[in-house]
């Protein structure tokens, strides 16, 4: 499934740890629940790395509800999209965008009539020690290092590059600019000190101490993050009904995101 593979086996006592060095990181659900449950079927998900933290509650709240447990794999949108496009035995894929799944259902490779938007992402100008009050501002201020997702392969890259660009900053701070694989990642490199500010997610920063703002959303293009099948079962077909139930909403939401 790839290098650097990293795996961790949860009990409900366990908490969710993001990896700053990992490329790659693999959850395996394993939960001891409070009230007797027969697990009856597994599904095996792929997730954008910005929603990694939000999938440990859903998980949870998923097998209470149904007894079916997810084995998730997290990465960037764009690679595990091409991961899927070579053949990884993945059932259901979150994606952080809107593209990669449509382009699945083009190909043939996506059971035709699941997608749908699942979330919609924010983007938070962000820093541990520089005080922020607007991103118009960011020209002025003093820091070395301004934290983003790859362009090429994030859409919260891409909607960094398009504010930067509304901004007039996108050619100016090429040289400050540190990129992470993925959105998580360059969360990393704010919160390790690498960089001292950043464009992340809002979901990476919530109860954190620092200075925020987050940047309006008509600045750039939707982050609309759709889920759709990849192959058929019932256990599949079940976690897509739960992720829009108003339990999955209701934790969604409390991790800093929108719905449709």
């Amino acid at each position: 499934m790839g290098r650097d593979l990293v795996s961790i086996r949860l009990t409900r006592d366990s908490q969710l740890d993001i990896l700053p060095k990992a490329k790659r990181l693999v959850l395996y659900w394993s939960l001891l629940i409070l009230t007797p449950i027969a697990y009856s079927g597994e599904v095996r998900i792929a997730v954008a790395s910005n929603f990694a933290a939000v999938t440990f509650p859903l998980g949870q709240a998923f097998m209470q509800k149904t007894g079916h447990y997810p084995i998730v794999s997290y990465a960037s949108t764009g690679k595990l999209y091409a991961q899927i496009i070579n053949g990884a035995p993945f059932e259901v894929f979150l994606a952080a965008d809107r593209e990669r799944p449509r382009q699945l259902e083009v190909h043939g490779v996506a059971v035709p009539g699941t997608r749908f938007t699942y979330a919609v992402g924010q983007l938070v100008l962000w820093s541990k020690t520089v005080p922020l009050e607007s991103g118009a501002e960011l020209a002025g201020l003093e820091f070395d290092h301004l934290a983003i997702a790859n362009e090429k392969f994030a859409p919260y890259g891409r909607a960094a590059m398009e504010y930067l660009g509304h901004l007039g900053l996108w050619e100016d701070f090429q040289p400050r600019l540190v990129r992470g694989e993925n959105i998580g990642q360059a969360f990393q490199f704010v919160h390790s000190g690498s960089a001292e500010v950043g464009l992340v997610a809002r979901t990476h920063i919530m109860d954190r101490e620092g200075f925020a703002y987050v940047v309006p959303s008509d600045l750039y293009a939707a982050i609309d993050q759709q889920v759709v099948m990849l192959k058929e079962s019932d256990v599949a077909r079940a976690f897509l009904v739960f992720l829009q139930s108003r339990n999955a909403q209701a934790i969604i939401r409390s991790h800093g995101y929108q719905i449709p």
